[in-house]
């Protein structure tokens, strides 16, 4: 698709980007690296840090996802206040904030810490994710490199994904599980200083007055939802997680029907009125809920049950992040030919195949299926992260630039954080669920509650048992691990298959790259008005 024509009130900012505005996307692209590569650093520190802190396996699973539930609920909130009091000020303020929750999270001593300062770094990403992107979408005004610019951002979110788990794994090697997120501090200082030198400052002059309540109903309809979802795949149906769940459905409607009645809505929900829109923020949510949860479990493998180190696996990682990146550039380059919608679903179709192979892994001798799965279902996804940015953005008026980044920013976001809680949840049940019965009566009541919670409490555990005794407790932890793995890899191999399908239903209509979009997308596309933003000169 083509880029949205420059606006002609952005005075000051040349047809043709300038050496300084590619400097300028540079600063921009190293915090998304940062900020999604946060998703995924203490995949491979999770043995470590619940070895030092002692997490329930509840609180384990919110140090991995509250940083993704908290960018997913303030991305749209922090997108708006972008377009209104400044995209560039937004990125400054969130960069600070996540640099000194990253310094604080490093040096926590206890779950609990850990849980609300990775929650602070969700906060800051939020402010500077959307930010990001919409920058982008004003300083580079011609289509072309525009276009480019666009597809170097979605490398970058290829590449913090990608290469998470190997920094991890490389820190790790030589520090505490605290120098995973120590990483991030110096990256925002330099974007402290560098922004306010290369990037300009644009707002949205009649972009209306915020509603408190519709940013406190972004943030909090998606707890109660998600703790259901927990819940059930924990425990089963019972009346807690269906109240939950229905307290969610309840909050979302209400935010819903509150943006229908606003003149300055938070987000503008007519855009999801567009199939083009919808349609590929559905691929990339199911996408990347399917790889969230098993990536998550797949790093656990390769340590608690292969018995890597972080290194080890972290190296193991680094050939499919190599083809995940690859695969990213690749993707626009053959956008140029054949339609996006078949190459996403071409990708989700091979993501597929890896899933199941996944199914089949056991806990003996399983590395080589585990290794051959994922070297096939990780690039997979690399062309809906590629392809789906650019449909998202392109398919909304330019002035919402901010609120539909930031739109596209939560299904990323969402999309893992629902993956790990959805999906970690549902391997853990099975975990627990299958060493009900196969803790050695010789056991401690304590180290056989913590075996049956956890596969690192059985672990833990046997480290104090003699050698057959803690055989007889190993054998059935890692088997029942190994069939929680299985159980959430049919789940997602389920939710790729959907995600292609949609894309081939609800994208088939967007042209190539090298084409211009088609008469029947521009009329699907929602009502667009003129975009009169203002352009702050640096130092405003």
């Amino acid at each position: 698709m083509s880029a949205h024509p420059a606006s002609p009130a952005l005075a000051g900012v040349p047809e043709r980007a300038t050496p300084k505005q590619w400097l300028g996307l540079s600063v921009l692209l190293l915090p998304t690296v940062v900020l999604f590569l946060a998703m995924t650093v203490l995949f491979l520190a999770t043995p470590q840090m619940a070895a030092d802190l002692q997490p329930s396996s509840a609180q384990l699973l919110w140090i991995n996802d509250i940083y993704g539930f908290m960018v997913a609920g303030l991305l749209v909130a922090m997108g708006t206040l972008g377009d209104r009091w400044g995209r560039r000020r937004i990125l400054l303020l969130g960069a600070a904030a996540f640099g000194v929750a990253s310094a604080v999270a490093a040096f926590s001593p206890n779950a609990e810490l850990l849980i609300a300062t990775r929650a602070v770094m969700g906060l800051g990403a939020a402010a500077v994710l959307p930010s990001t992107l919409s920058l982008i979408t004003n300083m580079f005004r011609d289509g072309r490199q525009r276009g480019m610019a666009i597809g170097l951002w979605a490398a970058s979110v290829s590449v913090g994904v990608a290469i998470g788990p190997l920094v991890g794994g490389l820190l790790l090697e030589s520090f505490w599980w605290g120098a995973a997120l120590l990483f991030a501090v110096p990256v925002m200082a330099l974007v402290l200083v560098a922004a306010p030198v290369l990037l300009p400052e644009y707002r949205a002059p009649e972009s209306g007055k915020l509603d408190p309540l519709s940013v406190v109903l972004s943030i909090v309809m998606l707890l109660p939802l998600v703790y259901g979802i927990k819940d059930l795949a924990k425990d089963g149906v019972g009346a807690a997680p269906l109240l939950a769940i229905a307290a969610g459905a309840v909050l979302i409607a209400g935010f819903v029907k509150r943006q229908l009645r606003l003149d300055s809505p938070l987000l503008d929900v007519r855009l999801f009125a567009n199939r083009t829109f919808s349609g590929a923020l559905l691929v990339f949510l199911l996408g990347a809920i399917a790889l969230g949860g098993v990536y998550l479990l797949f790093t656990q493998y390769l340590q608690l049950v292969a018995g890597l180190s972080p290194l080890e696996a972290g190296l193991w990682i680094l050939p499919a992040a190599v083809a995940l990146i690859a695969v990213s550039m690749l993707s626009p380059v053959l956008a140029r030919r054949v339609r996006p919608a078949y190459i996403i679903a071409a990708g989700m179709a091979v993501s597929a195949a890896g899933y199941l192979v996944l199914t089949q892994v056991g806990s003996v001798h399983g590395l080589p299926l585990l290794i051959t799965g994922f070297y096939i279902l990780y690039p997979g996804i690399a062309p809906s992260m590629a392809l789906t940015t650019d449909i998202v953005i392109n398919s909304a008026p330019q002035e919402k630039a901010g609120a539909a980044s930031a739109t596209n920013e939560t299904a990323s976001e969402l999309g893992v954080a629902l993956g790990i809680a959805v999906l970690g949840s549902i391997g853990t049940g099975v975990y627990r669920s299958e060493m009900l019965g196969s803790v050695p009566d010789e056991l401690p009541a304590g180290a056989a509650a913590a075996s049956q919670d956890t596969l690192t409490g059985a672990l833990s555990a046997a480290e104090r048992l003699p050698g057959p005794l803690a055989a007889d407790l190993l054998e059935p932890a890692k088997a029942a691990f190994a069939s929680g793995l299985n159980t959430a890899s049919w789940i997602a191999a389920g939710l790729v298959v959907i995600a292609g399908l949609v894309s081939v239903t609800l994208l088939r209509k967007v042209g190539t790259t090298a084409s211009t979009p088609a008469a029947e997308e521009v009329r699907d596309a929602a009502p667009e008005t003129p975009e009169t933003p203002v352009a702050v000169p640096a130092g405003h």
